[in-house]
């Protein structure tokens, strides 16, 4: 299990499942040419993408970033379609630390998509779906909570009533800002959904990003590569933009749900050069001929 310390901070990345979205999709109106020189395809156009939620130790907290794609909740045409090719091992990555679900006290989640809140819930012996954490609060904005409820033509095809039904009273929402946390906040963007969040970390002056699906891989960088998943594309732009420059402005790290290859990424200040780097351990289903494993420049 990949993880890293942040001062007071200990941050694990558990093993959530995986996806394999259509490379085309995930980068929207960029030409094949041009992502694919920064992330790799397999013969079928699809790009992996894990779902690893991230464990925030601090503070004797058990903090969880989002929920992976859950257990045995997806039919084999959605496995098939979303190429889940290997399903969550949350409860094991749990164990590895010595703790249970019983253990995580707060969920923060960026949004509501299934690949993100599929783990929120599991079916028990009987066949009922129950919340797979129920000592946690589950924090999410109040924008996405009510399109999650009812949800557009859109959206519905992505909030899913068997990731929400069974955990609805453990929810706590909030506006613009949730920083119940020392030194954890969950902000609202809007962008990929019209309730998505990201978080920032602080701990002694230094930051940590985390722009959940802003910038779900660090092949998503340039601010104008967005997903053609994205209901709000340009409020992606303009709040990825935004982030990015006081990311670089403040040295901060940047952290990854979805990256096949890196778990950490820190940029210099005009976000040309990459200072510092987490590879992730796991191998990928995809391999990746374009990954140095000594910091590079980025285009």
């Amino acid at each position: 299990m990949d993880k890293m310390r942040f001062h007071d901070m200990t941050i694990h990345w558990l093993d959530g499942g995986n996806t394999a979205m259509d490379g085309g999709a995930m980068f929207g109106v960029v030409p094949k040419p041009l992502w694919s020189k920064k992330y790799p395809a397999n013969q079928n156009n699809q790009i992996e993408l894990p779902t690893d939620p991230i464990l925030i130790q601090y503070q004797g907290r058990n903090i969880l970033i989002d929920s992976g794609v859950g257990n045995g909740k997806l039919s084999e045409k959605q496995k098939r379609n979303f190429g889940v090719w290997s399903e969550p091992k949350i409860k094991e990555s749990l164990a590895e630390l010595a703790l249970l679900p019983e253990d995580i006290d707060t969920i923060l989640m960026t949004h509501m998509h299934f690949d993100h809140a599929g783990g929120l819930t599991g079916y028990d012996e009987n066949g009922r779906l129950v919340s797979c954490f129920p000592q946690a609060k589950i924090i999410i904005n109040e924008t996405e909570w009510n399109e999650v409820r009812y949800p557009t033509v859109r959206s519905k095809s992505t909030y899913w009533k068997e990731n929400w039904e069974a955990v609805e009273k453990q929810v706590v929402t909030f506006s613009k800002c949730y920083n119940e946390l020392s030194d954890i906040e969950l902000i609202h963007t809007g962008g990929h959904s019209n309730g998505h969040s990201i978080v920032k970390l602080t701990q002694k002056n230094e930051w940590i990003f985390h722009m959940a699906d802003l910038m779900p891989t660090q092949a998503h960088q340039n601010p104008l590569w967005v997903l053609a998943y994205d209901d709000y594309p340009m409020d992606s732009i303009y709040a990825k933009e935004r982030l990015l420059l006081e990311g670089y402005e403040k040295k901060a790290m940047f952290i990854f749900y979805h990256d096949a290859y890196y778990r950490m990424i820190q940029w210099s200040s005009d976000g040309k050069k990459i200072l510092n780097q987490q590879l992730r351990n796991k191998t990928p289903f995809i391999p990746n001929p374009l990954l140095s494993t000594e910091p590079k420049k980025a285009d």
